[in-house]
């Protein structure tokens, strides 16, 4: 089984650098235009199962990725994004000791009411991958996944066994940025971590 897990395209909350979460934002003509790219990028390999966050930008982003091919895209809760609570909407580089807290030692995060903590996170996103890769119907397969930055840290983690003070590592990935991993007899290899399968010269 090979995973092809991706980070939606680029949404105005994005450009404004706004704390997204929960928060359904779609995307904007760059993001829609970064998705285009990334199919092309995808184009010789062969996919056969797809899955996306309920958000509207991760499944825009699989749809445009997945376009012209016969491939059913399902939609799973288990990786929508992170519940960012009170943060959503906020500018980002308006630092706070909460958010600094939150990047630098997630282990010691202070959930606020109607967010989200990091034990929750990866919970639900272990429960997909245990019952993705125990399914024998996806195990010769190529599956895509599109999902979000504080998603796909969250997956990565769970794949590399990482403790939540190190949830973080590597950084969140760039818009419609890709982790490939395969998993065969019960283990988990990382062919390759955050790549872009676009030229950021033709976004210019």
């Amino acid at each position: 089984m090979r995973l092809y897990m991706m980070r939606h395209g680029e949404t105005d909350w994005n450009k404004a650098h706004l704390w997204q979460g929960r928060t359904d934002i779609p995307l904007n003509d760059k993001g829609r235009y970064v998705a285009e790219l990334t199919r092309e990028g995808l184009k010789d390999i062969h996919i056969d199962y797809a899955f996306c966050s309920p958000l509207c930008r991760a499944k825009e982003t699989a749809e445009i990725v997945l376009r012209g091919r016969d491939v059913e895209l399902t939609v799973d809760e288990r990786i929508i994004e992170m519940g960012f609570g009170p943060f959503e909407g906020r500018d980002m580089r308006d630092v706070t000791e909460e958010t600094r807290i939150f990047f630098e030692h997630p282990d010691q995060y202070q959930v606020p009411e109607g967010a989200e903590g990091f034990d929750e996170i990866l919970e639900r996103e272990k429960s997909f991958l245990d019952e993705l890769c125990a399914n024998p119907k996806y195990q010769d397969s190529n599956i895509l996944i599109a999902t979000h930055g504080a998603a796909l840290r969250g997956l990565a983690a769970v794949i590399k066994g990482l403790p939540v003070s190190r949830y973080w590592e590597g950084g969140v990935h760039k818009n419609c940025g890709m982790t490939i991993v395969d998993y065969k007899d019960g283990k988990y290899e990382i062919v390759d971590e955050a790549i872009i399968l676009y030229d950021e010269k033709d976004l210019k």
